[in-house]
């Protein structure tokens, strides 16, 4: 019996951004936001990635909590694609204590150059160090840092493997089947070089 065509099919629903927050009582947290950018047929999907510093301090006076806030407007964003996440994933699995032995990635464009590292650390508490520093084509330097905990970091490992498939195929929907070529015609990857 087909029921296809009776059976409410359910949409999934695709969350494409998630951030931690780490507001301090002396005003210097900051804050991750990862977004995800799926690959589609005409481009290579990535991560945007962006910390922010903390911009206010959090506020439990006059019986009204007030959280903190953080100042997104000028985060520092990179857009990190599939070796680059790759390498992420080198240092939260183990594989080694930073990326490219502590030299990091480095991103170049006509606004300048940006540094991004993931080291993991021990002192002064085990986890792993995020920075990014920037400098831009009129020499103006920025940098921000944020820290993961181990439980973070086993977390955000996880979810990097889990959208891989996502950073490098896109999201498959009803129109995933037809847009695929068959094995061996042109255009399919099977070609001889």
């Amino acid at each position: 019996m087909n029921t296809s065509s009776t059976t409410p099919v359910a949409k999934v629903r695709f969350r494409p951004q998630f951030a931690l927050y780490h507001p301090n009582a002396r005003g210097t947290g900051s804050a991750v936001k990862m977004d995800i950018r799926p690959a589609l047929t005409d481009s290579e999907g990535c991560v945007m990635l962006s910390i922010a510093t903390q911009a206010t301090l959090a506020d439990r006076s006059a019986g009204a909590a007030k959280a903190a806030t953080f100042d997104w407007a000028n985060a520092l964003t990179v857009k990190l694609g599939f070796s680059d996440l790759c390498a992420f994933l080198q240092v939260f699995r183990g594989e080694y204590e930073a990326i490219e032995g502590g030299k990091g990635l480095f991103h170049m464009s006509s606004a300048g150059s940006t540094k991004i590292n993931l080291k993991h650390m021990i002192e002064p508490c085990v986890g792993y160090s995020l920075d990014i520093s920037r400098t831009s084509a009129d020499g103006a330097e920025r940098y921000a840092r944020f820290f993961f905990g181990g439980g973070e970091a086993l977390g955000l490992s996880e979810a990097l493997c889990g959208i891989m498939s996502v950073i490098c195929f896109g999201v498959p929907g009803p129109s995933w089947e037809s847009a695929r070529s068959p094995i061996g015609t042109k255009g399919s990857g099977n070609e001889a070089a």
